[in-house]
């Protein structure tokens, strides 16, 4: 059994900083591809920022030179730095890990969503 547990969510103004962190927990070989998603009502599950084993990272292009997603693998932890924020980051954020489980095959988790609120 895997867990991922988030926080690091809040009210923020705009023009503040947020960081967010996702913890997994459980039979974990290792940490693959770990992201960030964010979804507001209405409105599908979109992907904000990827870093894979290696280190590589990718980001959606609104919020490119604002956020920062970087990884610890040995914690089997992903964060997410997010400075300037803007309302339009508003939404709930959603951390996905890519994690091969002890003995067994890789599976994608998700964690259960922190809300972030930026405020004009």
């Amino acid at each position: 059994q895997v867990q991922l547990v988030e926080s690091g969510g809040g009210l923020v103004h705009s023009g503040g900083s947020l960081r967010l962190s996702c913890v997994a927990s459980g039979s974990i070989f290792s940490a693959n591809r770990m992201a960030w998603y964010r979804q507001v009502p209405g409105k599908e599950r979109e992907l904000v920022a990827v870093i894979t084993s290696g280190g590589s990272t990718g980001y959606d292009d609104s919020v490119k030179g604002r956020f920062t997603i970087s990884g610890d693998n040995a914690k089997n932890t992903v964060y997410l730095q997010m400075n300037s924020l803007k309302p339009e980051d508003t939404g709930v954020y959603y951390c996905y890990q890519y994690i091969t489980v002890v003995g067994g095959p890789t599976y994608s988790y998700w964690g259960q969503g922190t809300q972030v609120t930026v405020s004009s």
